[in-house]
């Protein structure tokens, strides 16, 4: 700390001033988590029984009611067993001033999913993990904006896909899925915008039937959090938009 014998008391001020504004801006403050984001969660999960791989993907709106959290709602759809299911979600959230913060869902079922996490100072993203018994652990979520068009595409993204698929059909095979590239929006995948921002879109890997994607525009469109919705495919796929030409 400064005082006024080490320098003049102008200057000590300042200095105060710089140094709280700087605390300030590193602080964790629940009205960032506030708006839409998509989010996406990979990986295995026991709670059913035995392990199962899984990818999930959704969009939920975080609504500051109160100091310290309040509701959330949207939807949400997984990819299990090779099946789409999909449904409305409804429930709460609670942040702290680690950054941390706590929500659980409700779907149509009645039943409660739970998940904690932490979100970044400026709220844009929030690494996560699903906390009950035998939950994904790998989960991203990142805002996006209220509504999205064409123009939001950039045109070159490099992605990662990871995954697998489980046989639906006589002559099937279940295989493993793991690759990286960079695919052009204009040439490749006929990608098409909603105005909620859900993107369509195919992909096409070596020795990899056509994929049909389903994923959500984030980050002011500089990138893409995907799954493939075809019939026996539990693959997520995460994309990053590209400055230059590859």
């Amino acid at each position: 700390m400064c005082s006024p014998k080490e320098m003049p008391y102008v200057k000590c001020l300042l200095f105060l001033l710089i140094a709280s504004a700087a605390q300030a801006a590193d602080a964790c403050y629940p009205a960032r988590l506030v708006g839409s984001y998509a989010f996406q969660l990979a990986g295995v999960t026991s709670i059913s029984g035995a392990p199962q791989p899984t990818a999930v993907l959704g969009r939920i709106t975080f609504d500051h009611s109160s100091f310290d959290g309040g509701t959330v709602s949207g939807t949400s759809s997984i990819k299990i067993a090779g099946f789409l299911l999909g449904n409305p979600v409804t429930g709460t959230y609670q942040v702290k001033p680690d950054c941390t913060v706590t929500w659980q869902l409700q779907d149509d079922s009645g039943a409660f999913q739970h998940f904690t996490g932490k979100y970044t100072l400026d709220g844009m993203r929030v690494q996560f993990r699903q906390s009950d018994t035998g939950g994904i652990r790998d989960g991203l979520m990142v805002k996006t904006p209220d509504s999205c068009g064409s123009n939001d595409l950039k045109k070159n993204y490099s992605f990662n896909v990871t995954g697998n698929t489980t046989p639906m059909n006589p002559g099937e095979a279940a295989r493993n899925v793991s690759a990286k590239g960079v695919i052009d929006t204009v040439r490749d995948g006929g990608f098409q915008v909603d105005g909620d921002c859900t993107v369509h879109f195919t992909m096409t890997l070596p020795d990899s039937p056509l994929m049909t994607m389903r994923g959500f525009l984030v980050n002011g469109g500089k990138e893409i959090l995907a799954f493939q919705t075809d019939p026996g495919a539990m693959v997520s796929a995460r994309l990053t938009g590209l400055e230059t030409a590859p």
